[in-house]
């Protein structure tokens, strides 16, 4: 199996849990950024899996790992993932989340090993035109900002490619995440990382949109959804193909102040002081995931309430800054846990 943007948060969860199942796992991706902390080095996946070092804004470079490897399985996670670094280098954005795609889903056609493919996008594709009601997988996309636009863009073309270009041994399919939480996300300008940062130097977090409403959902949920999806395109099903939502239960749809607010209360004394400085860049004020296709489709299902999805998330960060060597420790276990509940 191949995932690519396994250097990244989510990509270093996935290839935890493909490791403990024994499963032979190659990885493509940018190293990870020097200047903070890495769990894809944490968790020493760098020795425990091939790992490819390089940007898939480069074909050649995502071809060669292809054919090198030869999965059966492809993953696509790599992507310009945060919304204000797109705003500040758009280019950038559009180049990774539109090529960037087009160049994983070209070398996936041109190697023979390759059977399924899962496109990891977001909940942002959708035209959001503020009605505050769940997305299903049947609206209309779009995009008003570079990330939205840029993975928007990304479906167009993995639609184009599922459509008229793809063999018939590669099945294929889109899967749209809602905000994702977790221990281990140590990225610029967003909510977590953000608090445990402000946590851990006594200063104050300061917030940009307290009362805009995310679907939060824990890392693993997204994890489990993704081989899901995998194992039923590895099974040549058709009607695995096309776009999924995987998002919460209603409950884990809550405000951003709200969402700091649990786990301040779950961090204890430590927590920082909230602070609010509105931003002029422009965002979706409500996104909400209906989930009632992979429920009826894949038998996928959140299992996680919102209490729990904020307890794993503040203890794994707690545990990490009392010893960072437990990082490992604390993403085994609590993916053995989550496992159980299944």
């Amino acid at each position: 199996m191949l995932v690519t943007g396994h250097t990244g948060f989510k990509g270093a969860w996935l290839c935890s849990w493909l490791l403990a199942d024994g499963a032979e796992v190659a990885g493509l991706a940018l190293e990870p950024e020097s200047d903070r902390p890495s769990l894809y080095q944490d968790l020493a996946l760098g020795r425990r899996m091939a790992s490819t070092i390089g940007d898939i804004r480069d074909f050649e470079t995502v071809r060669r790992a292809v054919e090198a490897f030869q999965p059966s399985v492809i993953l696509h996670l790599a992507a310009e993932a945060l919304v204000r670094r797109a705003y500040r280098d758009p280019l950038a954005a559009f180049a990774t989340n539109v090529m960037g795609t087009a160049h994983v889903l070209e070398a996936a056609r041109r190697c023979e090993s390759v059977r399924a493919l899962v496109c990891v996008t977001t909940d942002k594709v959708y035209d959001n035109q503020e009605a505050a009601r769940s997305f299903r997988e049947t609206d209309a996309l779009g995009g008003k900002d570079p990330y939205s636009a840029s993975k928007a863009a990304a479906e167009m073309v993995a639609g184009a490619y599922a459509q008229t270009l793809m063999p018939e041994r590669l099945k294929m399919a889109v899967a749209r995440g809602g905000n994702v939480v977790g221990g281990g996300d140590w990225a610029e300008d967003r909510i977590v990382p953000d608090l445990v940062r402000a946590a851990a130097a006594g200063e104050p977090l300061t917030l940009r949109n307290p009362r805009a409403i995310r679907p939060w959902q824990h890392v693993l949920e997204l994890a489990h959804g993704y081989l899901v999806l995998a194992g039923r395109l590895m099974d040549g099903d058709a009607a695995a193909t096309g776009g999924w939502n995987f998002g919460p239960a209603m409950g884990n749809e809550v405000e951003v102040g709200d969402l700091v607010g649990a786990i301040a209360l779950r961090w204890g004394a430590g927590a920082p002081e909230v602070r609010i400085e509105p931003s002029p860049l422009k965002e979706a004020g409500v996104l909400k995931l209906d989930i009632a296709k992979a429920e009826a489709g894949l038998g996928w299902r959140p299992v996680l309430d919102f209490e729990e999805t904020v307890a794993l998330t503040a203890d794994w960060y707690r545990a990490y800054l009392a010893d960072p060597g437990r990082a490992r420790e604390m993403v085994e276990s609590q993916t053995e846990a989550y496992r159980a509940r299944l």
